[in-house]
């Protein structure tokens, strides 16, 4: 962390613990009886709760969005670049609230969570979660909050389908969405891709189908093996090339199976990183959630009437090396709400990081970002406006 917090940091963070009595029915047909939220707020919340911004997270995402916990981190929140004073979502004008989803490893309710029926630990008896899921507990959140409408919803990728969900399962209560780098549904790859993660996380003999915490292990390999496989999906051809080449760590070939490349070893530091910190039933859970977000399957396959439900306004943001969750799809998403007559802004932007693009503080789409936000700001009733400009 550097000796002096930056201007435009929010600084030093607590992450907050909410717990609710109320059971969750899950779409699946199971039910949490009582669970857990853990966030952080940056901002303030105006006079009549008007400013309001969710955060919504990808798959390996948690609450810490912006900020420092302690002046020992070594880095801020995973969205630092975005959410601070001045910056696109700006907290001196907006009260932001990222949370931890259900299912996490962050602190919220997950498999590493004892199951208050057995008071073991849940593992894998977690019960399988969708991304509507996450949108009703983070409604309550919001009651808790007293948020009774958001003035944006933002999120990126997998946060990005939770966008979507919230701007047509609570339509009243969202006056912006901000869906980044996203898509309506899952492709047939992509669905292919989240399998063979999960299965070399499975077939890693420290599984023990889920129990590993009971015999003192996590399965490392597996993870590593699906996150290196993830990894490679967010980064574009062009990226890998630009960082890595054909680099060699020692100059020189080894003739053996050992990481000898600098992409290689790249690959095998991001998996260890991973895997001594994130829960392996976590990330199965959240590919699944993945899997089967397909919201206009309750509309007859029909997006453009799912998303007629929406009462909200629209940022639509893509990237043109991103091969994951490629323009196309974002595409689909634009056009569907043409036609369901709604407002919508899209931006493809030029870049040449692929699907992490939506992390980097590209110039072209942090200026779209802050506009568009600027025009949420512009938004909030003027009653409050000494308020959230002060």
């Amino acid at each position: 962390m550097p000796d002096v917090i930056p201007d435009d940091s929010v600084g030093l963070v607590t992450p907050q613990l909410q717990h609710f009595d109320q059971p969750l029915t899950l779409r699946s047909g199971r039910v949490l009886p009582q669970y857990d939220l853990m966030y952080e707020t940056y901002g303030s919340l105006n006079s009549n709760q008007s400013n309001a911004v969710l955060i919504c997270h990808a798959l390996s995402g948690d609450h810490h969005a912006a900020g420092y916990h302690s002046m020992d981190d070594k880095k801020p929140g995973w969205w630092d670049t975005a959410i601070g004073p001045g910056k696109a979502i700006d907290t001196n004008r907006f009260f932001v609230v990222a949370l931890n989803n259900l299912g996490g490893c962050s602190g919220s309710t997950g498999p590493t969570s004892i199951n208050p029926e057995s008071g073991e630990v849940y593992g894998p008896e977690f019960p399988i979660l969708a991304v509507r899921d996450w949108v009703n507990s983070q409604a309550r959140l919001a009651d808790v909050l007293g948020i009774q409408q958001w003035a944006a919803v933002v999120g990126g990728s997998l946060g990005g389908m939770q966008v979507l969900r919230w701007s047509i399962q609570f339509p009243e209560r969202v006056r912006h969405a901000v869906v980044i780098a996203s898509a309506p549904k899952l492709s047939a790859q992509n669905i292919a891709f989240n399998e063979v993660a999960r299965q070399a996380i499975a077939k890693d003999p420290d599984f023990h189908d889920g129990w590993y915490h009971k015999f003192d292990t996590i399965p490392k390999s597996g993870l590593m093996q699906a996150r290196m496989l993830g990894h490679l999906t967010y980064l574009s051809d062009d990226a890998m090339r630009q960082k890595f080449g054909r680099d060699l760590k020692k100059g020189k070939l080894s003739y053996s199976f050992a990481p000898e490349f600098e992409v290689e070893s790249y690959l095998h530091y991001q998996g260890e990183k991973f895997s001594t910190r994130f829960d392996a039933n976590t990330y199965m859970l959240m590919t699944k959630a993945l899997d089967y977000f397909d919201p206009a399957a309750d509309f007859d396959n029909d997006l453009v009437t799912c998303l007629s439900r929406s009462q909200c306004d629209y940022l639509v943001v893509s990237f043109t090396t991103d091969w994951r969750f490629s323009p196309e799809r974002s595409e689909e998403i634009v056009n569907a709400l043409v036609h369901a007559d709604k407002n919508v802004s899209y931006a493809c932007i030029e870049s040449d990081n692929g699907h992490d693009a939506f992390l980097l503080p590209i110039p072209r789409y942090m200026d779209i970002f802050k506009a568009y936000m600027q025009r949420v700001a512009a938004s909030i009733p003027l009653d409050n406006a000494a308020e959230v400009t002060a």
